[in-house]
């Protein structure tokens, strides 16, 4: 492969182009190996600054680079971001119009397009890597590269035939780079793509900056806004598994006063990209999704996501947590789940005809499962699933930092097993619940089953702690729900095991009266160039910020596009703990390179000084 180190050294570039003095962990080595022209296969964290890897090297480089991306709101995103640095960049995808496809091929075909993003369907078109060819290309990127692995968790078949580039463009370096690679999913990705001989970057998949939260789902609409409106204005994602849970949970919340719009498949195209457009944009701070939302959204400052049902994976709950707090600051992720959850996914599970999915994803939900009921550090838990190593005590988790505890309900599991047992396994948990109540119902007085020893023995406990119960034991295999009887409470072969008391039952509980520490959004700038130290603003530093935060809405509003094309909210921090008045100054801060001085220091510089008049 050919050599490509001619041009600038990649940290004036990175300075002058990007704003940024230093480069994160493992920017550095891997464009010096693609700027040698070698293969590149990087599994970095989501806000790693993957893109930074194959931009940076474009800018540097003569011709063309091929980033090829999934969704086409990414591929917008990216390209309002580069063309805001100053880098001439460009997409080809089906939702374009005749004259921005012009737009884009003229400025290929006359050499001034550095980066051109492409969906992988487009490149099965007749002719495609010809195209490519004769536009100069000289390096490809494969964007969330997981896609192209059977065994990586969103498996798109589309992206099987990108093998064809190592063929037609065989001395050309390319980058495999995704944010969820086990090391079987990375073998694969690595032969598929045939990458020769590539550098190899397995970062720490560890995000220090996001606190785990997990529990039982009790009342999952009453908890979600609970959380949402203790976290009120931050910006937020809420998952649910299904449409009508999105409806309902976006209704929920806008009933009581938070601006939430849903985002799933059923709704009509325009709606789904104006109700995207307006979470991109902060005119709604939360979006209530299935987990067709995310994958296109560069949104940095996102402060938490729910999860309001369980994840089918390890790989999705860590990507689509993974969207909170890309820009470094703190940001916290709740996970609600329930043995309803577990069902449902079972029988679509059960539903899959290749015999080998049905397994992967079985496999794939019973490690879910596990990371939901462990008692471990869940950071620990985690990382573990992606071959890495954790010590635990990480204190930033629920378990570590003391708000869930540990609780032996051996007993009480007995209870509500012996009422299973002594009404034949016929009843679902909510007539067993009232048995151990002592509820007389009429179907229970009818029955006799008042006078069963059982009846009545879990009077002293709530409903909704004995439902709870019920819940644990089917998460633990002790039970399950028997859909073909009307979810009467069956007892496994492990369930015997606890009732004959041959093994024990615990549960995690939160603990009584510890009030939620909120995690996320603490304000904080980088106090130098290189970002070494960090410090919190308060004061007249905090009302300056508010200030310019308002003031680049209201010009992103303008040009129409999302305010962190303009400045991402540490550098407003930045510049409100800093106070620029010269452009030199104003270089100093984090995320200002040339060209975004040029188009915005002296508005910003102007508002700065407007405050400090006011102040005086």
């Amino acid at each position: 492969m050919s050599n490509l180190t001619e041009g600038p050294p990649p940290r004036s570039i990175l300075k002058s182009v990007f704003g940024f003095e230093d480069f994160r962990p493992h920017q550095e080595s891997i464009i010096t190996e693609v700027m040698a022209g070698r293969d590149v296969f990087a599994a970095l964290p989501t806000g790693g600054g993957k893109s930074l890897c194959y931009q940076l090297p474009a800018v540097i480089r003569p011709g063309l680079t091929v980033v090829v991306s999934p969704l086409i709101a990414l591929m917008k995103d990216q390209v309002d971001a580069a063309k805001a640095a100053g880098v001439e960049a460009g997409c080809l995808n089906s939702a374009m119009d005749p004259s921005e496809r012009r737009k884009v091929f003229n400025s290929l075909n006359s050499g001034r397009m550095k980066l051109l993003y492409i969906a992988p369907e487009r490149l099965a078109i007749d002719g495609a890597y010809e195209r490519l060819a004769d536009w100069g290309c000289n390096a490809v990127a494969v964007d969330e590269a997981h896609c192209i692995s059977e065994w990586g968790h969103e498996f798109r078949p589309d992206y099987r035939q990108l093998s064809r580039i190592r063929n037609v463009f065989p001395g050309i370096p390319m980058m495999a780079l995704t944010a969820t690679a086990t090391q079987r999913v990375q073998d694969d990705i690595i032969t598929q793509l045939g990458l020769d001989n590539p550098h190899v970057v397995r970062a720490g998949f560890d995000r220090p900056e996001i606190f785990y939260r997990v529990e039982p789902k009790r009342d999952a609409l009453r908890r979600i806004t609970d959380f949402v409106t203790a976290r009120k204005g931050r910006s937020g994602i809420v998952y649910r598994a299904t449409r009508a849970d999105v409806e309902k949970t976006a209704a929920h919340l806008r009933d009581r006063g938070i601006d939430a719009l849903p985002y799933h498949a059923g709704l009509p195209d325009e709606i789904r990209r104006k109700n995207q457009e307006k979470f991109k944009t902060d005119r709604i701070p939360v979006i209530v999704a299935t987990v067709a939302f995310g994958m296109g959204i560069d949104k940095p400052d996102i402060r938490f996501v729910i999860h309001g049902d369980l994840p089918k994976s390890l790989e999705a709950y860590y990507q689509e947590t993974g969207r909170s707090g890309r820009d470094g600051d703190d940001a916290e992720v709740l996970l609600l789940w329930s043995a309803g959850d577990i069902a449902k996914s079972m029988f679509h599970i059960n539903k899959l005809e290749d015999p080998g999915e049905r397994n992967r994803a079985g496999v794939s939900l019973r490690k879910m499962l596990l990371y939901a009921r462990t008692f471990a550090c869940r950071r620990k838990v985690l990382l573990a699933h992606f071959d890495e190593e954790h010590p635990g005590s990480c204190g930033g988790c629920d378990i570590c930092a003391g708000e869930v505890e540990s609780v032996d309900a051996t007993e009480d599991a007995r209870k509500l097993l012996s009422a299973s047992v002594r009404t034949e396994q016929r009843y679902g948990s909510h007539y067993l619940v009232d048995i151990v109540r002592g509820t007389v119902t009429e179907k229970i007085k009818d029955r006799g089953h008042d006078n069963l020893p059982t009846f009545g023995v879990g009077a002293d406990e709530s409903r909704k702690y004995w439902l709870g119960i019920a819940d644990d034991l089917e998460a633990g295999g002790f039970v399950f729900r028997d859909e073909e009887r009307f979810k009467a409470l069956t007892i496994t072969g492990e369930g015997k095991e606890l009732l004959f008391g041959r093994t024990d039952f615990r549960t995690i509980r939160r603990v009584g009266g510890r009030k939620e520490s909120i995690h996320a959004g603490t304000l904080k700038f980088a106090s130098g160039g290189s970002g070494s130290e960090e410090k919190e603003l308060s004061g007249t530093d905090l009302s300056l910020f508010e200030k310019l935060r308002a003031l680049r809405f209201r010009k992103a509003k303008e040009i129409g596009k999302p305010p962190y094309v303009i400045f991402p909210d540490r550098t407003l921090r930045a510049l409100a703990a800093l106070r620029p008045h010269t452009g030199e100054e104003m270089l100093d801060c984090p995320g200002v390179g040339e060209k975004k001085l040029a188009n915005w220091g002296e508005l910003f510089m102007g508002a700065i000084r407007e405050f400090e008049n006011d102040e005086n």
